[in-house]
């Protein structure tokens, strides 16, 4: 040992190779195909709404009489704003679609059963917030619609039972929209749910590594032994491909796909079309096919029965002696959630 590292050795009396040794644990041969090491893709991409998400909250104003002007500001004005506006915006697109796809990668491969139920509920908790975070996200903007879209979601969530009117007062600071609603908007989007984000996403992790990754094999690999290849550096250097990919990926987005600037907006003025974001539209159509109780109280009852799957899938395949029924479920469910985002993308109204 070097006198320089006998220094730092005695000032940090921490064991490199113990170090070396914890965190370089063998993973399974199955996550050199990137559809299974998703896990990774929107904890990359959170890591980029929080230093664009610092960039940008320099210059935006929470409060309607300033919160447009500033967001114009960042995008026309200030060195680089437009790029950092659009990173974060398509950044915010990326990790929820990748939130989904890991959560139906880990669905379709069974990967929530015993022992992993609470892992599966942390992950739902994970999807949750990340859908919170785009729909505050986007309602800073102060534009029409998403001044409306608040509007609509305040006004959803007041139709459910005991806690709707308490959940609507929370969120708007009042019964309409009104001065003190975009700083509400603001401090659940850049400190409440970020902050809940890491402290589930750190839960998550943890028992990750308590349990390990789930071992996975395929059509012809049944007899074969598991095969296995070191944390560092096979799989840190798939990660950092994945990594510098998504960063040109969001570059070139944001350069040929600039965010623009929609109307101000006028709560006088109802617009022709309200549509929410795209992540969204699933929700937004199912509202416009029930009434307004009926449409909340069987939404939320598909995201309970979600949480509560691995339990579910269990009693399934001891009812019915059929290991694969939750695929067949799970096709059908995608495949609807993806007709009705079709459709409401698609309708003029």
């Amino acid at each position: 040992m070097t006198s320089r590292q006998e220094w730092i050795a005695e000032r940090v009396p921490v064991s490199l190779e113990a170090v070396a040794t914890m965190s370089n644990e063998p993973v399974p041969y199955h996550l050199k195909r990137w559809w299974f090491a998703l896990g990774g893709t929107p904890a990359y991409l959170f890591v980029i709404q929080i230093v664009t998400g610092i960039l940008l909250a320099f210059y935006y104003q929470p409060s309607p009489t300033t919160a447009y002007e500033s967001i114009r500001y960042i995008t026309e004005d200030a060195a680089f704003g437009w790029y950092l506006r659009g990173l974060h915006k398509w950044g915010a697109t990326l990790m929820i679609a990748a939130v989904v796809l890991h959560q139906m990668r880990v669905f379709f491969t069974g990967a929530y059963r015993r022992p992993r139920e609470l892992n599966w509920m942390i992950g739902m908790t994970l999807l949750v917030c990340t859908l919170m975070l785009g729909f505050t996200g986007y309602s800073l903007v102060f534009e029409q619609l998403s001044y409306w879209g608040a509007t609509v979601a305040a006004n959803i969530s007041d139709t459910m039972p005991v806690v709707g009117p308490l959940m609507k007062q929370a969120l708007l600071g009042g019964e309409i929209y009104n001065d003190r609603t975009l700083s509400r908007f603001f401090i659940l989007h850049a400190a409440v749910l970020p902050v809940l984000l890491i402290l589930v996403l750190v839960m998550h992790i943890s028992l990750v590594r308590l349990l390990g990754v789930t071992e996975l094999k395929f059509e012809g690999e049944e007899q074969q032994p598991a095969r296995h290849f070191n944390f560092f550096p096979s799989h840190f250097y798939t990660e950092l491909i994945i990594g510098l990919t998504l960063m040109i990926l969001l570059s070139a987005l944001a350069t040929l796909l600039p965010v623009g600037m929609g109307p101000r907006a006028n709560p006088l003025v109802t617009p022709d079309v309200i549509k929410p974001e795209w992540f969204f539209y699933v929700a937004f159509r199912w509202l416009k096919l029930f009434t307004g109780l009926t449409a909340v109280l069987t939404q939320g009852l598909i995201v309970f029965v979600m949480f509560l799957w691995p339990f579910i899938d269990d009693w399934l395949v001891r009812k019915f002696k059929y290991a694969d029924i939750s695929v067949w479920i799970g096709i059908v469910g995608a495949l609807t959630i993806m007709g009705f985002t079709m459709w409401e993308a698609l309708a003029a109204h």
